[in-house]
């Protein structure tokens, strides 16, 4: 049955508790003056940002809000919301002028995929500049559904220089952000890259992060077989083997660039 298998209860308590220290540690070993993260007004930045708030100084913390075209009133207003909530630091810098220069010089037909991903690298480049010229910290704001699926840019939204919610499936980070006090608007609404007009996560990959959670604990916390995954869960075996793929395909994301052995 499709309960036999589920993500084991987090200790929410401790589970903050150790990703504050986390954040505290990594700030003061880096010796560096704070943080600087991309505040998109979306459940995970939020998160981390509330996170980062209870183990830094809010003086310390920048929230960077960088809007497009495809970025919806409601993300930017719930992105000031966090902000001014928390008392940290906070600028929207649009960048729609940014990414129709790079359209410009490249002479080649660029593409949906290509676009978005122009977005979200220059996002980061910001938080780097940023980051750098406050000798600060780009701090992470990507979930473990989307790290393991791949669902993030390579050298965009995937880079930064320590990442406090990496460990958390997207369910938990529902779950802990509950536990500290996040709107239940931000967590309820549907999840987006804000990458391209009306898009949502859970469409983009076929299936709502519940199920897909389940999926990748069971495949990867569990090391359980595919037919037994597709058993457990009720579940057509292409899918949970699509899942698997996914993760497979993706793994070039998740590692440094291959260099040939000459010794």
């Amino acid at each position: 049955m499709r309960d036999e298998i589920s993500l084991p209860e987090l200790n929410l308590q401790k589970t903050a508790k150790n990703i504050e220290d986390f954040i505290k540690k990594t700030v003061k070993n880096s010796n560096t003056n704070g943080l600087v993260l991309g505040l998109s007004g979306g459940i995970d930045s939020t998160l981390a940002a509330f996170l980062a708030q209870k183990a830094i100084k809010p003086k310390n913390i920048l929230g960077i809000t960088i809007p497009t075209n495809t970025t919806s009133k409601t993300d930017l207003d719930d992105a000031q919301k966090v902000a001014n909530m928390l008392g940290i630091e906070y600028e929207i810098i649009n960048i729609d002028e940014i990414i129709n220069s790079f359209l410009t010089i490249c002479p080649h037909k660029s593409n949906q995929l290509s676009e978005s991903n122009i977005k979200a690298r220059i996002r980061m480049l910001l938080l780097y500049q940023h980051a750098n010229s406050m000798n600060r910290l780009v701090l992470g704001t990507s979930n473990r559904s989307e790290l393991l699926v791949g669902y993030f840019t390579k050298y965009g939204d995937g880079a930064s220089d320590l990442n406090p919610i990496g460990g958390l499936y997207k369910t938990q980070v529902w779950d802990l952000s509950r536990n500290l006090g996040v709107h239940d608007e931000i967590i309820e609404k549907a999840p987006t890259a804000g990458l391209q007009l009306n898009q949502t996560d859970e469409e983009e990959l076929g299936m709502n992060y519940i199920t897909l959670d389940t999926i990748l604990y069971s495949l990867f916390d569990l090391n359980l077989d595919e037919e037994v995954v597709s058993e457990k869960l009720e579940l057509p075996l292409f899918e949970v083997q699509r899942i698997k793929n996914i993760v497979k395909k993706t793994e070039h994301k998740r590692k440094l660039s291959p260099i040939v052995k000459l010794r």
